[in-house]
């Protein structure tokens, strides 16, 4: 950087420390911790283009090209009075920016800045600019050769220098923003789907906090995002102990699950008339915003939000009124002038311009979707609902699921059935296609479930982990399962899946008998003051016939004996074999510690030590204090 006059010896006050960052490429990007520098800037307020509203240009794009300029920062220059204020130390003493380095608070929106200036006049036209990221579109490949030429012809006039390994030209699909972009419509990047699958559960706040911002980016492909993070986001709640259980994991691992088979969404088009689809919960308002391609309704984008605990109290009527003006206000953008059909499972809302009273916050709302949206709201049966996914758990949703094209559970289902022998092999009678999944003929109207153990571990996940459902046991789950799904081999799934649920361990009453009182022994004071004493069975009998062996063990010392003798022994043979080996070497114990074999509580044991003065002590259940020495 001092050989390209990037930097220069400075004799400034000011000394920012250093660190280093990985580069994408695999090299090193030296970057200053500017945050005492930052606090006392003033900030610029030039705006950063949002994401989403770029990709919203690519809309009936087919050819793609994307530039990235080296060094990107590093190509404007800093005002000589100002580049003692970018200062910072090294081993080798201090230096001075005389271009603009990263991690100045003003660097992204003067970057920015110059990139819109630069590219003016093919703005918005085909050339979208996010700070270092420039993309070229268009319909037709001799228009796109001619965007070309003037970009490139912009980049020359004002002397700007490109980097070669990162461009890519005259694509039909490539790399965006962390979405994949091509004529069919959006995607996430599969390379941020791996990063998702591989990420571990978060450990603390702070993780859990960027896994979240992570998924937030990519929001709009999820359904039913608001529900599905709702026991991860309770934990971000000011005085929640941060506490990672059952149902924190299952939302982790829900999650993961639905970004594998991600939605195809297709881009915005103003001039076509737009569907709304909305829905609502207890917990959660959600909706779909769709258009009429050439294959029939597509989704553009997916949204749901919590509800506030003074929104929960709100009458159904309100709640799902409250899903549409959200809906409205998320796609304001979209809406704005459009023709929009509004679509709900409500039906007294068709009617709700003609009540004579309304409250005020009916008012309120109205006023905001007349004054600034063309809509008509239709009813549409919750069974036919896609929105119904987006507020409530899948498992009462399991035909809607089913029938929506890009969902999750059609990923799934036909990644299932295309695996599995039974539907590649062999035909099926008595059962029916619809929409892609195999339903049986007989009986209710339940979806065959392939042997895919993801989808089979979702639906039962679902049944059992949701706040809907309350951790059942085995057979209510089962039967709540069957509604909608009919899954060989469930209760074997079943009992696995839920003999290992973290919650119902944790959180359930044991069945078992209750102990007695238990009141510890006191140590002994010298050896063999206290013994305890135990057979061990299951041995290969010797020449002499004996198959068992009477294990006795000092409590202080943990000195052994071990007697050889018949598993057919009786107490009195006990007794005696006890009296050879035991007290003939270290005298009669004081107490005699053992379980409740029939020897050890017979009449005979009993009385036998009661005249000698040594107590006998029963182990509680379960307990084996000698049981180490059967190995």
């Amino acid at each position: 950087m001092l050989e390209k006059g990037f930097v220069r010896p400075s004799t400034s006050p000011f000394a920012a420390p250093i660190l280093f960052t990985p580069k994408k490429d695999g090299g090193l990007r030296m970057c200053i911790d500017y945050r005492a520098l930052n606090r006392v800037t003033i900030k610029s307020r030039y705006p950063i283009p949002r994401a989403d509203e770029l990709i919203d240009q690519l809309r009936g794009a087919k050819f793609f090209s994307k530039i990235d300029l080296r060094g990107g920062y590093h190509q404007i220059r800093v005002n000589d009075a100002d580049c003692y204020k970018t200062a910072f130390r090294t081993r080798y003493g201090s230096y001075e920016y005389t271009v603009m380095p990263f991690g100045l608070t003003n660097a992204p929106s003067t970057f920015q800045l110059t990139m819109n200036e630069v590219f003016r006049p093919l703005l918005d036209k085909c050339v979208i600019v996010y700070l270092d990221d420039i993309l070229i579109y268009n319909t037709i490949r001799e228009a796109h050769l001619r965007d070309l030429e003037a970009v490139f012809a912009l980049l020359q006039q004002h002397r700007l220098i490109t980097k070669g390994s990162k461009c890519e030209f005259m694509k039909q699909e490539l790399e965006f923003l962390g979405h994949v972009i091509s004529i069919d419509g959006v995607k996430i990047d599969p390379k941020k789907i791996a990063t998702i699958q591989d990420w571990k559960p978060p450990a603390n706040l702070r993780e859990l906090q960027s896994f979240l911002g992570f998924v937030n980016y990519v929001r709009r492909f999820i359904p039913n995002m608001a529900g599905v993070t709702s026991p991860l986001t309770d934990l971000l709640k000011k005085g929640t102990f941060y506490e990672w259980g059952g149902e924190q994991q299952a939302a982790f691992d829900q999650l993961k699950l639905f970004l594998t088979t991600p939605p195809v969404l297709r881009i915005a088009d103003p001039h076509r008339p737009f569907e709304l689809i909305t829905d609502a919960s207890d917990l959660a308002v959600g909706a779909v915003l769709l258009q009429v391609f050439g294959e029939g309704l597509q989704p553009i984008a997916y949204e749901s939000r919590k509800l506030n605990p003074a929104e929960r109290n709100y009458p159904v009527h309100d709640k799902e009124l409250l899903a549409i003006v959200h809906a409205f206000k998320v796609w304001r953008c979209y809406l704005t002038g459009a023709d929009v059909t509004v679509r709900t499972d409500h039906k007294s809302l068709q009617f709700i311009r003609a009540q004579p009273t309304l409250n005020p916050r009916q008012i309120r709302w109205l006023d905001y979707l007349e004054s600034n949206f063309h809509d008509r709201v239709t009813y549409k049966r919750g069974a036919s609902n896609i929105a119904d996914a987006l507020t409530r758990p899948s498992v009462h949703t399991a035909a809607v699921l089913i029938t929506q094209t890009n969902s999750l559970l059609t990923g799934l289902f036909t990644h299932g059935y295309s695996t599995d022998p039974f539907f590649t092999t062999n035909s099926h009678p008595q059962l029916t296609v619809k929409q892609g999944a195999y339903y049986l003929k007989s009986g209710t109207n339940r979806i065959w479930v392939p042997a895919y153990r993801t989808l089979r571990e979702l639906l039962i996940q679902e049944a059992h982990d949701s706040n809907f459902s309350g951790h059942y046991g085995i057979d209510k789950t089962a039967k709540l399962l069957s509604c909608n799904y009919y899954l060989p081999d469930l209760p074997t799934d079943m009992q696995q899946y839920i003999t290992s649920c973290a919650t119902c361990q944790r959180m359930k009453s044991s069945r078992l008998r209750s102990a007695g009182l238990l009141q510890p022994l006191e140590p002994p004071s010298r050896p063999w003051q206290q013994v305890t004493m135990d057979f061990v069975t299951g041995q290969l009998a010797g020449p002499s016939g004996n198959d068992a062996i009477l294990v006795v063990v000092g409590r202080l010392t943990k000195m052994a004996h071990f007697a050889a003798c018949k598993t057919t022994i009786t107490a009195e043979q006990t007794a005696k074999l006890f009296l050879t080996n035991i007290v003939r070497l270290h005298g009669i114990p004081s107490a005699i510690i053992s379980d409740r074999d029939p020897r050890f509580t017979s009449n005979f044991w009993t009385k036998a030590w009661q005249q000698y003065g040594t107590p006998l002590h029963r182990t509680a259940r379960l307990s084996a204090p000698i049981r180490r020495w059967s190995s």
